[in-house]
Formats: structure tokens, C-alpha cells, sequence
């Protein structure tokens, strides 16, 4: 039975999939359609995404360029944490949900909408994300998902369907790319296709941001890295934007091969998933935030967010940016960021991040008077680490007097 809704805002690309979600919306909901799509940084030209939507008689279109706000709100905070999902993953589809869930919900508020759709599939992890991050926004709204309710299984009947209603689509029955991707200022993704068989090594030709390693640059670039609060401020002493400056890690870092993952992860429906990526600008954020924490933050404080960095890449890989516990973490990790502050070097070789420096000129816990090999002047008593040792080995000593008992 079809719920009766009056109005829905579609998340709407213009490609095939949300162009024919656009006009089976129409005709099974009778409901009026508002589009909106997002910039964020996808790289693509979203001009036919509105011509599209006008040809199907949409009135109200939204094009929002939100690549300043998804770097500087999701990818930032993210990195803070040094997020990495089961040790490998960089999270560039899933923190760009949250945001766009984020705009579905407050366009519905300004259009009158009292729905939402979108074109995940029933099987991945976008349906979770999107689905979480609105009802934690506006937990009223309705959700339409056609991928869980139509029979349109395949791109063959999405063709058929787009062809039967006059659909204006550029997509081909055979000759297009055999993946399905994802794009944004973060990342790519590429799925499906001969990637479904975890033994197959990828087609060198699917690669769209970088540079093979082997045919990289025969010379290595330095590049320096300026922080503030946790978060780069500026390349080469050049103060920038937070969205241009992962853009420019990503031309930098493509250029010389970095940010290639070739993974099997565990998705959030219960389904192991195989997926490709790259993150050439992400990778090199990565690299130079952990450098810069290591001379500015004190041992228990980095372990202490090492320990929980797991759980906060799990809350956003699986949908819950939007929730009290993330919020919380967040909270707290925002506040060991507050002295991240300095420059880092790198070296950029043939898919390979080298820290070659680092320094804070206020805010590094790194004393060289203490650290030398050489004489310290007294700055350090090396007699005292003996107490320490005894008082840490007495239960070691307690345990092993009891053993031989």
C-alpha cells in the first residue's frame, strides 16, 4: 500500500538512478517532487542536473556548493580523530551523508515537504546513513526508498524504464563504466563489477585521481603543512580555505601516486563488501596530523584517543554522525586539539608519505635537553628510573615468587 505523501525532496545527481527515481516518484506517490543537489566537490558539472529536473516539470530545484562547509564541519572534525575504519578505510563516502541528510531535512522544512528520498540500494550502507541522519534531524519526517520497494533490480530495467517515459539520460546499456562510484572532494569509490571477486587485482585503468606509483614522478616533492587547532591552515606558508586545501593535497598527492586502498570491508547490514578508493589528499592529512600530535599532545592523552578512535570511525561509518555519543567524542577530541599547532614536512615518492620534520614553535612537549643521548646538564636524573622500574616490576615479582611456589 503506497503512503500518502504530498511532497518529497529527492537527493537527485541527474544520472540514471535518480532520474528514474525522479519520475517513478511521480507516478506511484502522485506527490510533488523538489530536487536538490549537492556540490561537494564531486567534480562534476551539475548544470544538467537542473535542465534535467526542469524537463520532468519540476518546479522547485536546489543546488547547494557546500564544499567549504563539508571540509571545514564533517572532514575536519573527522580528521581530528585520525579516523581510519577497521585500520584501512578513510570514511569519504560516509562522512558526506550526514551533510546531505543534513540539507534533505532543512529543504523539506523550507519547501513544506513532509518526505524524503533517496537512491541507496537495500543492501548497502548510504540507506542507514541518510535514514539515521534525517530521523535524528526531524524525527516526523517520512522516507521514501524506492531501491527497497520497486522491481527495478538492474541497470537494464532502469534503462527500459528510462526509455519507456522519455527519461533524458545519458546512460548505456553496455560500454560504460563497470563500476558504481562515488565522488567528493574527499575521495573516490569504485564497486561492483569484476571488484566482486576479492581476487582479481583492479583494471589499471579504473584509477581516475592518481598516478600508478611505478609511473609517478622519478623525483620526490616536499611539501610543508601549517596547523591550527588540529586542522591545516595553510601549504607552503600559503594560508587556505579548508576545501581548497584538500584539493590541492589531492592534485599534490595524485601527481605522485598516494591514496590507492584496495579493501574488503564489513558493512553495517552484516555483508562483507569489497571496494577500491582513492584519498591521495586524506592520506597525506592523515600522515601529517599524527606528526604533529606526536610532538604536541601528551602520551596519555594521544593513547586515550587512539583507544576511542575505532569507536568514532564505527559511529560515522555506520550512519551516526548526528547522535549524542559522536557529539560527545567530539567534544572531547576538539578539546586535545586546542595546542595542534605547528608545521609539518613531508616527502611525496611514488605512493609512499614521509615525515621529514616537524615543529611547534609554542606549543611542542618535545625537549631536546631531555631527549639527548648526550650530556644533559642534569636536566634528567637516570638514577631515578630505578625506583620507577622496581615499583613497576613488584607485581610481576610477587607473581613469579608465587609461580615457583
Amino acid at each position: 500500500m503506497v503512503r500518502k505523501i504530498k511532497k518529497v525532496v529527492l537527493a537527485y545527481s541527474g544520472g540514471l538512478d535518480t532520474s528514474v527515481i525522479l519520475k517513478w516518484l511521480q507516478d506511484i506517490y502522485h506527490c510533488e517532487v523538489v530536487t536538490f543537489t549537492a556540490d561537494i566537490g564531486q567534480g562534476e558539472e551539475l548544470a544538467p542536473a537542473r535542465k534535467k529536473a526542469r524537463a520532468l516539470g519540476i518546479k522547485e530545484i536546489f543546488i547547494e556548493d557546500l564544499k567549504e562547509e563539508f571540509v571545514r564541519d564533517f572532514v575536519y572534525p573527522m580528521f581530528r580523530a585520525n579516523a581510519l575504519y577497521e585500520g584501512e578505510y578513510l570514511l569519504g563516502t560516509s562522512i558526506a551523508r550526514p551533510l546531505i541528510a543534513k540539507y534533505l531535512v532543512e529543504i523539506a522544512a523550507q519547501t513544506g515537504a513532509d518526505a524524503v528520498a533517496h537512491g541507496a540500494t537495500g543492501k548497502g550502507n548510504d540507506q542507514v546513513r541518510f535514514e539515521l541522519g534525517a530521523y535524528a534531524l526531524n524525527p516526523e519526517i517520512k522516507i521514501i526508498a524506492p531501491w527497497r520497494e520497486w522491481d527495478l533490480t538492474s541497470r537494464e530495467k532502469l534503462i527500459d524504464y528510462a526509455e519507456q517515459h522519455d527519461i533524458p539520460v545519458a546512460a548505456k546499456r553496455k560500454g560504460g563504466s563497470p563500476y558504481s562510484m562515488d565522488a567528493n572532494l574527499l575521495h573516490i569509490s569504485f564497486e561492483g563489477g569484476e571488484l566482486e571477486d576479492p581476487w582479481l587485482e583492479p583494471d589499471r585503468r579504473m584509477w581516475r585521481w592518481t598516478t600508478a606509483p611505478e609511473a609517478a614522478p622519478a623525483k620526490g616533492e616536499y611539501i610543508e603543512l601549517g596547523f591550527a587547532g588540529g586542522d591545516i591552515v595553510a601549504i607552503n606558508n600559503k594560508k587556505l580555505s579548508p576545501a581548497t586545501v584538500l584539493a590541492r593535497l589531492n592534485k599534490i598527492g595524485g601527481k605522485h601516486g598516494i591514496g590507492r586502498t584496495d579493501l574488503v570491508e564489513n558493512r553495517y547490514v552484516g555483508m562483507k563488501s569489497r571496494g577500491c578508493y582513492e584519498t591521495p589528499g586524506g592520506t597525506i592529512m592523515l600522515k601529517a596530523h599524527r606528526a604533529i600530535e606526536s610532538i604536541t599532545l601528551d602520551r596519555e592523552t594521544a593513547h586515550l584517543k587512539d583507544d576511542l578512535m575505532p569507536r568514532y570511525a564505527s559511529l560515522i561509518y555506520n550512519g551516526y554522525w548526528w547522535s549524542p555519543e559522536r557529539k560527545a567524542l567530539q567534544t572531547l577530541i576538539d578539546a586535545t586539539q586546542t595546542a595542534v599547532n605547528g608545521t609539518v614536512r613531508l616527502k611525496l615518492y611514488k605512493g609512499n608519505v614521509t615525515v621529514c620534520g616537524r615543529r611547534s614553535k609554542r606549543d611542542s612537549l618535545f625537549d631536546q635537553t631531555i631527549a639527548t643521548f648526550e650530556d644533559d646538564a642534569g636536566a634528567y636524573n637516570q638514577k631515578d628510573a630505578e625506583g620507577f622500574i622496581r615499583l613497576n616490576a613488584l607485581r610481576l615479582r610477587i607473581l613469579s615468587r608465587r609461580g615457583r611456589k
